[in-house]
């Protein structure tokens, strides 16, 4: 295992990916159980598995039901794209205050759109009045979804259908957002981002 990072958490919504740095020891692949192996889908020779993943095989079963999830909600066919997908996620980490969710999802963003305008407005709090009205409509909804308890209503789910996502594409979004609010507040209590050596 690597030395620690050291230094102050990140407190700042940046689109640069921090690191992530567990407050728990995570798991040694070398000494893996087979039901952890099992869970995190890799061989001993497999050394690409991140921090956060080796923290979550700890909890193997859990792991195991969590991976498949995420993977269907975040890269599923069909439905919202996933930059919109993305957008989702960024804006409930942003209510959350989760760093490093919020840079890793706008990186990803930026990656698929080739514009980082949107997620720096969003950063800065004053998302711009000449957005695209969908992509208003899902920050405002992803939004509002994220708030404890949520203030997401009929009409926001009417204003996503006339700014033209289908039933899918809100449900989609939805399950983004849920999804966040459930990983951003394991994030915080397992670890901080701290800067990039």
């Amino acid at each position: 295992m690597s030395e620690p990072i050291t230094g102050e958490p990140i407190k700042n919504f940046t689109t640069t990916v921090p690191h992530w740095q567990p407050r728990v020891t995570p798991v040694e692949l070398q000494n893996a159980t087979d039901e952890q192996l099992d869970a995190m889908k890799v061989t001993v020779s497999n050394t690409k598995i991140g921090e956060y993943t080796l923290v979550l095989a700890l909890d193997p079963e859990t792991l195991q039901q969590r991976t498949p999830l995420f993977n269907g909600i975040m890269y599923g066919r069909g439905g919202l794209s996933r930059a919109e997908t993305e957008l989702g996620a960024v804006a409930a980490s942003v209510v959350n205050q989760c760093i490093y969710c919020a840079a890793v999802h706008a990186n990803r963003y930026n990656e698929l759109t080739k514009d980082e305008s949107l997620t720096e407005s969003i950063f800065a709090g004053s998302v711009d009045a000449e957005t695209e009205p969908r992509i208003n409509a899902l920050l405002e909804f992803a939004t509002k979804l994220s708030q404890c308890p949520p203030e997401a209503t009929r009409a926001d789910v009417e204003r996503l259908i006339e700014n033209g996502l289908s039933m899918g594409e809100v449900l989609d979004l939805v399950l983004s957002a849920s999804l966040f609010g459930w990983a951003n507040r394991l994030m915080h209590v397992l670890g901080d981002p701290l800067p990039q050596e």
